[in-house]
């Protein structure tokens, strides 16, 4: 059992939240009761997740995507006005890390996808970015375009949308960055990378990837964002002897 804004501050230390800059307020964005016993974790706060965490009796919840995007509308109406009734009816707090949880060089969700897939020395694309937020690593062993991808629809269990017709035979050094990353694609070509792995694909990084001579994967948004706020809740549970539960609400994007 920890107090809800003490667990805010160690949330807030181990991921240097503060530090970063966002699309939205990272760290304790509604507050519920004082004392959170149960943490379900999960990559979006959407109603199943929350409905979830009532059935779950939980004190809080800690997700990837959060609420308060810059942009948004700010008038609490419909969806949103439900999902905060939601969540201040049954006093339970919501937390949420953004670019922290990616960036994160451990547990975050880059960091775990390159552990997963085996890659080495993962260091920033953005040269002297202390906060990059795409990296690159080196593969133990070479693979062939097919091969990686069985590899990514294995660890993820999701379908993979590839361009892969121009890269060399053999893969070796790859970039990634999870999510809606696949703008970076372009840093990915002018680093000389042979791959670059994101979770979405826009009509442009099609040709970037046939012109540039590198090989492109999208592996799903929500797939490869799974596995930053898994591992940020077992670290809770590991150091702090919480309960935590991950619920992932399936999602095709």
């Amino acid at each position: 059992m920890m107090n809800n804004l003490e667990l805010e501050q160690q949330l807030n230390t181990l991921l240097n939240s503060h530090a970063i800059k966002d699309y939205c307020p990272n760290g304790l964005q509604v507050e519920g009761r004082a004392q959170v016993r149960k943490v379900i974790t999960g990559v979006t706060a959407s109603q199943a997740l929350i409905d979830k965490a009532i059935a779950a009796n939980a004190d809080a919840i800690l997700v990837h995507h959060g609420y308060f995007w810059k942009g948004e509308s700010e008038v609490v109406v419909g969806m949103k006005r439900r999902r905060l009734k939601a969540l201040l009816s049954h006093d339970i707090n919501l937390y949420a890390y953004h670019l922290p949880l990616d960036i994160a060089p451990t547990i975050g969700n880059n960091a775990q996808l390159g552990a997963m897939l085996g890659l080495s020395q993962l260091q920033a694309m953005e040269l002297g970015n202390a906060q990059s937020i795409p990296m690159w690593g080196e593969l133990a062993q070479p693979l062939t375009a097919q091969q990686l991808t069985e590899q990514l629809a294995h660890h993820l269990g999701s379908k993979i949308v590839t361009v892969c017709e121009s890269g060399p035979a053999l893969i070796r050094r790859v970039g990634l960055c999870t999510g809606g990353g696949q703008g970076y694609i372009n840093l990915a070509a002018d680093l000389g990378l042979d791959a670059f792995i994101s979770g979405e694909i826009s009509e442009q990084t099609v040709h970037v990837a046939r012109e540039c001579g590198l090989h492109f994967f999208a592996a799903g948004h929500h797939a490869t964002e799974r596995y930053g706020v898994k591992a940020l809740g077992e670290w809770l549970a590991r150091t702090h002897n919480m309960s935590v539960e991950f619920i992932d609400i399936d999602s095709p994007a």
